[in-house]
């Protein structure tokens, strides 16, 4: 049984009233030789989460100075700290984690631990603004969080099954605790127990959780590290600083659908649409950092355009698999909205490339790209072959914002122009056919285009044809809009 302290101050468990230490030295020595014994209980890798925020930073803390005490020689399983990077990490946040990471392996170098610091990072074709922007995927919502999975889980889960691959078994370890939340300490309560410390992974096989501050509460795990010097040469007083007048909490490293949304946290996703109010971001404008106000206008943007009222102006009636679907809304037919329309994609890229102006405006020597050119790339194609945008829009749009020409490849499109698109619109407005249906059979014919074996085009041809082309004012006459 353990006593949590603040300023030598004892905070009493509810349930039993807790022997104290004579000091927290003594506290502290044995979490140590417990972190120490789990440790050398087996030869699994470690992969430690690490979001830069409080708890992760007190079990990384806790673990590198229970390591340091052990014998060189019996430091013999690597402990990997990883970090994940969405790509919409804030931009004080993600130079906050370079710099902690520097610091981490290079004062591991020094120390000779086994310490080994690393981002991990989704794929491109899976990034928030690809699957917004690109494919058109609403703003995130709390029955809708599609964010979660492609962002977070699956880069974690890519680093630690590929590292199962290479040692057979490995231990996560989290700074999760059981006061966090009634969602957390309920999530946590359900795993499978392995021996007296470690959990078995929810959806990974051959992994298990360790989280050896769990039973910690948030006064404990402040005293912990204003009283403890950080031992890879940050300075915790700043981290503090970075949370003085904010949300408390923040967005750990999330290895499963239990983790519940860090929208309010400082150490969250500034793009989170999933809270109504961004608390954190506000109180940080409101601390000081005043050149972050565009983020908080374009997210709060974000936020609006959730407004069911506004779908039938900026959402397709046809879903991404081209079928148009209904639900039962009180015995009154209604529809199931599909993705963004291109022209409202548009106009999100173009809000979006502004604000990055006005932020590397505000402060240039900041961290402030908010979409890469890979991003960008990966739209273009997308728009191009799955939205017939043959009036290439994206370098038009980055051209007219930035003043810059985005660096494409002369040969990567060879479809057709704006030209051949206004006369393709003309004959299907006399002949009352959909222009899109036409664009996307051009497009699959394009596609196979030189190929010696055009067999796939039948499927394809096929698949098109099986979608819904009724017009947006046919399907709302039907159900009862005007």
């Amino acid at each position: 049984m353990k006593p949590a302290m603040l300023k030598g101050k004892m905070i009493l468990d509810s349930n039993a009233i807790q022997n104290e230490f004579d000091n927290a030295e003594e506290y502290y020595a044995e979490h140590y030789q417990k972190v120490q014994n789990v440790y050398l209980s087996d030869n699994r890798p470690w992969v430690i989460g690490y979001s830069g925020g409080k708890d992760s930073t007190a079990t990384l803390q806790l673990v590198w100075l229970s390591l340091k005490k052990l014998p060189k020689e019996k430091l013999t399983k690597k402990v990997y700290v990883i970090s994940s990077d969405t790509f919409v990490e804030t931009p004080i946040i993600a130079e906050y984690i370079d710099q902690m990471h520097r610091l981490i392996n290079d004062n591991a170098l020094k120390q000779k631990l086994p310490f080994e610091a690393y981002k991990v990072m989704p794929k491109i074709e899976n990034t928030f603004w690809v699957n917004l922007i690109g494919r058109g995927y609403p703003a995130p919502y709390s029955r809708f969080r599609w964010c979660t999975d492609r962002l977070k889980i699956e880069p974690a889960n890519r680093f630690i099954l590929e590292k199962i691959a290479t040692h057979g078994e490995v231990v996560v370890v989290l700074g999760a605790r059981f006061s966090e939340s009634a969602s957390r300490s309920g999530s946590m309560g359900k795993r499978k127990q392995i021996g007296n410390d470690l959990t078995q992974h929810s959806t990974l096989p051959n992994a298990y959780v360790y989280t050896p501050i769990e039973d910690w509460y948030t006064e404990e795990v402040w005293e912990y590290l204003i009283s403890i010097p950080s031992p890879w040469e940050s300075n915790n007083k700043e981290l503090l600083e970075m949370y003085k007048n904010a949300q408390e909490g923040e967005c750990p490293l999330v290895i499963d659908k239990s983790t519940p949304s860090c929208g309010n946290s400082r150490f969250g996703c500034w793009t989170c649409t999933v809270v109504k109010k961004d608390v954190s971001m506000e109180s940080t404008i409101q601390s000081g950092e005043k050149w972050l106000k565009p983020l908080l206008e374009f997210r709060n943007w974000l936020v609006s355009i959730g407004d069911p009222e506004l779908k039938r102006d900026i959402r397709s009636i046809q879903r991404r698999n081209g079928k148009i679907q209904f639900f039962d809304n009180d015995g009154k037919e209604s529809i199931i909205w599909g993705p963004y329309t291109l022209e409202f994609r548009r106009k999100i890229l173009e809000k979006l490339l502004k604000t990055q102006k006005a932020i590397q405006k505000n402060k240039p020597e900041a961290n402030s790209i908010l979409i890469t050119e890979e991003e960008l790339k990966k739209i273009r194609q997308l728009w191009l072959f799955e939205e017939g945008d043959w009036e290439d829009s994206l370098p038009n749009i980055y051209s007219k914002v930035t003043g810059n020409k985005l660096d494409l490849l002369k040969d990567d499109w060879a479809g057709m122009g704006r030209q051949e698109l206004s006369i393709l619109k003309r004959i299907c407005e006399e002949n009352e056919m959909p222009v899109k249906l036409l664009t996307e059979l051009f497009d699959a014919e394009r596609k196979q285009y030189g190929m010696s074996r055009r067999s796939a085009i039948f499927n394809d041809l096929d698949r098109i044809l099986k979608k819904d082309w009724q017009s947006k004012e046919e399907i709302l006459k039907k159900i009862g809009i005007k």
